[in-house]
């Protein structure tokens, strides 16, 4: 039993969750040892686990996937994350790397994928599904907006994804637990940094990056 690879399982929706558990247990050398539905739940079972790898998705309410990462990575500059989420978009492959994930693969991938790229991360290798790096030395006519975001918080991101939605400054105050000046500072900050006037123009810039399918 020892010999096997800890997994911690983090995405708020348990019936994911169970089947990727369900998909691990035909894995014999893995073994799902404990599950979060939240990061901030994810931090506290990594410190009381320790386990081999952490398999995380990126949307999830409170801090959310990235500010996760990077707060485990604070901890523990060795752990091992494996990003495992809906999209497949350059930005967020590159922004889950620059929070210190060391894989990322898709929820649409093939299911031996998941235990395959476990098994890569355990073993101290970067895992990468294909296709996800492809653009990353690509030259687009996005490059600008591009760089600029990839300066963006972790915070700053997630508040530009939720504006770009269509999400009012107070509904975002209250799913980000953030007061809601606090998010209307943010808001004035991000438009200015991308040189925009307003909503609709943020959610443009969303639907050309990839970021929101529209």
């Amino acid at each position: 039993m020892s010999s096997k690879i800890k997994v911690l399982l983090v995405d708020d929706h348990a019936v994911v969750r169970a089947g990727f558990k369900l998909l691990l247990a035909t894995a014999p050398d893995i073994e799902v040892i404990a599950e979060a539905d939240r990061g901030e739940q994810a931090i506290q079972l990594y410190q009381q686990y320790l386990p081999d790898v952490i398999v995380l998705d990126l949307s999830m309410p409170g801090i959310g996937g990235l500010e996760t990462i990077r707060r485990i990575v604070q901890r523990d500059e060795k752990v091992n994350i494996l990003v495992f989420s809906v999209h497949d978009e350059q930005v967020y492959v590159n922004r889950a790397l620059n929070a210190g994930a060391k894989g990322y693969i898709t929820k649409n991938s093939a299911p031996e994928i998941l235990p395959e790229a476990i098994k890569c991360i355990y073993q101290q290798k970067s895992y990468f599904e294909k296709n996800l790096l492809k653009e990353i030395d690509g030259k687009s006519s996005n490059i600008d907006y591009q760089s600029i975001m990839q300066k963006f918080s972790v915070r700053e991101f997630d508040i530009f994804r939720l504006l770009a939605k269509g999400l009012t400054a107070h509904k975002i105050a209250a799913e980000l637990c953030l007061g809601y000046k606090t998010v209307a500072n943010y808001a004035t900050q991000i438009k200015k940094k991308l040189h925009v006037s307003s909503i609709a123009e943020l959610a443009h810039i969303a639907v050309m990056l990839g970021i929101m399918k529209h």
